[in-house]
């Protein structure tokens, strides 16, 4: 279910947000699916349970899970059926940084490449480093 680069610059903590974030988004992961114990993940990862606690915690904070005490964690229904003011944002600011770019001098098959990137990386659950690097 995950796979996480432990070589990585990425902190683990924030890999596994964005791989259990991916799940969800994709509905692997359905509403009201109870995640996995932060011990047994921790045991099943071969990491440390405060770094899933710290994951779990992310998740929480951002919608994506809530917590049942003395039950788990489950899936959020509500980032699973209206997330369209979250997805407005984000073209907005998309459209700002292209619009940059495409001033600057960055061709669209250069903007092209760089999608397929990014949708490559995020298939994959984890994020290419050299990405951050041209930023």
């Amino acid at each position: 279910m995950f796979e996480l680069d432990l070589r990585s610059r990425k902190p683990i903590y924030e890999q596994l947000v964005d791989r259990l974030k991916q799940l969800i988004i994709n509905n692997v992961l359905e509403k009201d699916e109870k995640l996995p114990s932060v011990r047994v993940l921790a045991q099943q990862l071969s990491i440390n349970p405060n770094t899933i606690q710290k994951a779990y915690r992310e998740l929480e904070a951002q919608g994506y899970i809530y917590s049942v005490k003395g039950k788990g964690s489950f899936v959020n229904h509500i980032m699973m059926t209206d997330n369209s003011a979250e997805i407005k944002k984000v073209k907005e600011q998309l459209k700002k940084h292209i619009s940059e770019a495409l001033f600057l001098g960055v061709s669209i098959n250069e903007l092209e490449k760089l999608i397929t990137e990014v949708d490559r990386s995020v298939t994959r659950g984890d994020e290419d480093d050299s990405s951050s690097e041209r930023s």
